[in-house]
């Protein structure tokens, strides 16, 4: 999975990526500090690994990931180059989501590009720069596939017609993903395009550290209204104490979280909302080499989760040994779960379900 970082300069994009990713991004409060995207490469939490790790005794732990593009903050007219705004789009046009840090909190030392804090005004901004740069791009291309279907090249009618439905939507202030779209051709047309107003979005909502114990504030409040006429999703925490966070061993890092209240890191927060919004989940393989999750889309059928180990796999699937991660912890060992009844054959329609630990049998 990999997720886009985007935000006015000074919102506490950087400060953010740096605390979740510990990468070590320049953060400067001065905009366009980062010309080049920094990028981050971080495990997804999940306790249920190192449990399965004590037992089986397992010689490595291989968490799921997440790949985090963090570009320099975006100004008005940043479709059209302004503070070299093409550059930095083109490297997010191939994330699955955006999450977009807005600034919800008030300091006088740290300047904001618009001079005030009001982050309707900031989400206007960035939805609207990254709304042109879609609406230049599907023009160009409209425009020269409406000339190669008048040359005789019927194929790219769909296309067309998808395309045209989409300028539209963006020519009356709607993304692209406000458009339903169910049917599977269009679906992959629509991937290809790589239109950045049709990936879903995270609303980060950056608030100081005094307003943590109040979880929110009015600022807060406008996004969550915000987020809620377009179906995106809001999660609110201090980009601040996520960096000190991060500085603290880990048993010092529990008692300020418990002191400050935070029952979930910035991190784990964002896994959260980026799986719920790509309707992600993790089955489980567990043995002695190796105890690992694998990540994949809600509703996967068991050849297709096969596939996601190799796709020899899938190609030759003959069964899979399914047990629920809490059956065999609750059993103690594999071999107890089966004596139990837990562990279950299944064939190629079954529907691979979170937590499912599971040994495939294949034959090539």
């Amino acid at each position: 999975m990999k997720i886009g970082v985007v935000g006015l300069p000074n919102v506490g994009k950087s400060t953010l990526f740096n605390a979740i990713t510990n990468a070590g991004a320049e953060s400067a409060n001065y905009p366009f500090c980062t010309i080049e995207p920094n990028i981050g490469i971080v495990d997804v939490p999940d306790y249920r690994l190192e449990v399965l790790g004590k037992l089986y005794n397992t010689q490595k732990i291989t968490p799921a990931s997440i790949e985090f593009v963090d570009i320099a903050g975006l100004v008005a007219g940043a479709s059209k180059g302004e503070g070299l705004g093409n550059k930095f789009l083109s490297h997010i046009r191939e994330v699955d989501a955006i999450v977009h840090v807005v600034r919800c909190f008030d300091d006088e030392k740290i300047i904001h590009v618009n001079g005030s804090i009001d982050p309707l005004r900031d989400i206007e901004i960035i939805n609207l720069e990254l709304a042109l740069a879609d609406l230049e791009q599907i023009s160009k291309k409209l425009d020269k596939d409406s000339k190669l279907i008048k040359t005789g090249d019927k194929s790219l009618i769909s296309g067309v017609n998808l395309m045209e439905k989409i300028k539209s939507a963006l020519e009356n202030n709607l993304p692209a993903r406000s458009i339903s779209i169910t049917d599977e051709e269009e679906l992959k047309i629509l991937k290809n395009l790589q239109l950045l107003t049709a990936k879903p979005v995270i609303y980060v909502a950056n608030i100081s550290e005094n307003d943590i114990s109040k979880k929110e504030n009015k600022f807060v409040q406008a996004v969550k209204d915000f987020a809620d006429k377009e179906n995106s999703k809001v999660i609110c925490l201090s980009a601040k104490i996520e960096e000190e966070l991060i500085s603290l061993p880990n048993d010092e890092r529990a008692m300020f979280k418990e002191e400050l209240g935070i029952n979930e890191s910035g991190l784990e927060k964002l896994v959260s909302a980026s799986y719920d919004l790509l309707g992600l989940m993790s089955f489980l393989t567990a043995g002695e080499k190796e105890v690992r999750a694998w990540t994949i889309k809600k509703g996967t059928k068991a050849p297709a989760a096969a596939g996601k180990i190799h796709t020899d796999f899938e190609k030759g699937f003959i069964k899979a040994e399914v047990v629920s991660y809490n059956d065999l912890i609750e059993a103690g060992s594999y071999i107890k779960a089966k004596e139990k009844g837990k562990v279950r054959m299944e064939g190629k329609d079954y529907i691979v379900q979170d937590g499912d630990v599971i040994l495939f049998r294949f034959n090539i």
